[in-house]
């Protein structure tokens, strides 16, 4: 039953942001008129009511001092000759018998059971009074007054049918305005409103207009300096980033299936020089060939999966506490074991943090066969720790890179050294996992010029 009735008034809600904005301004219009309009009645009926309360106050006090003055005898002639239009007048003795009228149809029953003592006074309304046949309500005021020892009544009785006229008046008038003035808010809203979303469609007309196969175009941004060119700049942003990713997307699908049909072509040109008659050495040639390959397209693959997980924000880390000097130690090792004419000089001191070994050896690796292959005759390495931060810092004496270069090395497939193979270069991915297994551990990679010449290769890792 709920969920019916919120269907129901999902499909009475107005569809657009523009017939809602011209929605609620009418109703908010509305629900303010409303209440001014009860407002304004209320205190309209409230003067004109006071007005007369007053005046009939003011003739009753006058007629009380006539009494307390000369008593009751001059009245009969007086009241008729003094008493304003819409005003009748009685005069009271104490056992309510009437002693004095303004006219002779109030000379006969009381008006009222009102009976305030001397120089006091008392009000009340009444309906239509039996006296009169006008069928109008009347505002009744008596005041007490005393003279020789005689307490009498003045009853001062004042239409108020004029004044609820009035009101009657004004509340028909409103009640035609009301209509007319909501059906003219309506429509300015609806008019304002719309030169108001105008930006807005042309921003959706020009982004629907965009294709999924050029993301170039964009759109044009009002000088408003408002909410709808802050919209407009962010759509912007937004088509930007999206170019941008296009264009890595295309770029590493056509790097990746070049690197991977490298290896492949050259297991298919052995096996075609080799031909099916081939035995003993030219096999074992072979099989050599292909095992060097098929690792190479391992690594390649473990490389791309590695990115495409930290490209999720999903590279899984096996936390724990690593000795970054143990895995530079290691490393060292190895780069001597391997013989060559490049010499390795460390200052390593012990430093521990919490992190993935795993991943973290993977980093060193490749930055230090980074620094190998760049090296003319020198790595050096060393470990560290200040301000909280553990560092590890890798220099080659080679050539170096380009300042301009420092950033872009980190992209996928980016290799500044055309001149080296695939072969003994790498893939061009070697960086970019470095900088996702630093990001990884909250920590950064960046590189500089060395004194040498070369590059220094700086890792910061937050310190347990």
């Amino acid at each position: 039953m709920v969920s019916a009735v919120r269907k129901a008034i999902s499909r009475l809600r107005p569809a657009t942001v523009r017939s809602r904005s011209t929605a609620a301004a009418v109703v908010v219009v509305a629900v303010a008129m409303a209440l001014g309009a009860a407002v304004l009645l209320l205190l309209l009926q409230r003067a004109l009511i006071t007005g007369v309360s007053d005046a009939a106050d003011e003739r009753a006090a006058e007629v009380a001092n006539q009494i307390s003055d000369e008593g009751v005898t001059s009245l009969a002639q007086d009241l008729p000759e003094t008493t304003r239009p819409g005003q009748v007048i009685q005069v009271l003795d104490s056992s309510g018998r009437v002693v004095a009228a303004s006219s002779a149809q109030a000379d006969t029953t009381a008006l009222t059971d009102l009976r305030p003592v001397a120089g006091t006074v008392q009000r009340t309304e009444a309906g239509d009074l039996e006296l009169f046949e006008d069928d109008q309500d009347y505002l009744l005021v008596a005041q007490g007054a005393e003279h020789d020892g005689r307490t009498y009544t003045v009853v001062v009785a004042t239409s108020v049918g004029t004044q609820r006229s009035t009101v009657a008046t004004v509340t028909r008038y409103l009640a035609i305005g009301f209509p007319v003035l909501l059906v003219v808010v309506g429509v300015a809203a609806w008019l304002l409103a719309g030169q108001a979303l105008r930006p807005v469609e042309r921003i959706r007309r020009r982004v629907q207009g965009i294709g999924s196969t050029d993301l170039t175009e964009r759109v044009p941004v009002p000088a408003t300096d408002d909410e709808v060119a802050r919209l407009a700049l962010t759509m912007n942003e937004m088509l930007d980033r999206l170019e941008a990713g296009q264009a890595t997307q295309r770029r590493f699908v056509a790097d990746a299936g070049h690197e991977l049909r490298s290896p492949l072509a050259t297991v298919n040109a052995g096996l075609e020089v080799i031909g099916p008659a081939a035995r003993g050495q030219s096999w074992q040639d072979l099989h050599r060939l292909m095992l060097g390959e098929s690792d190479r397209m391992r690594r390649l693959i473990e490389n791309l999966l590695i990115l495409a997980k930290a490209d999720e924000a999903a590279l899984p880390l096996q936390r724990a506490e690593v000795d970054l000097d143990d895995l530079v130690d290691t490393e060292v090792r190895r780069l001597r074991e391997a013989g060559g004419e490049v010499k390795v000089v460390t200052d390593v001191h012990p430093v521990r943090v919490l992190g993935d070994s795993l991943r973290l050896s993977q980093l060193i690796r490749n930055l230090v066969d980074n620094a190998a292959r760049a090296a003319h005759s020198t790595v050096r390495l060393s470990t560290s720790q200040r301000a909280g931060q553990a560092i590890v810092t890798i220099e080659d004496d080679g050539n170096g890179i380009p300042e301009q270069d420092r950033l872009r090395v980190f992209e996928r497939f980016v290799r500044l050294d055309t001149s080296r193979d695939r072969a003994s270069g790498g893939s061009g991915l070697g960086l970019s996992i470095v900088q996702e297994i630093a990001k990884a551990h909250d920590g950064t990679v960046t590189l500089t010029a060395a004194a040498t010449g070369g590059t220094v290769a700086t890792v910061t890792l937050p310190l347990p």
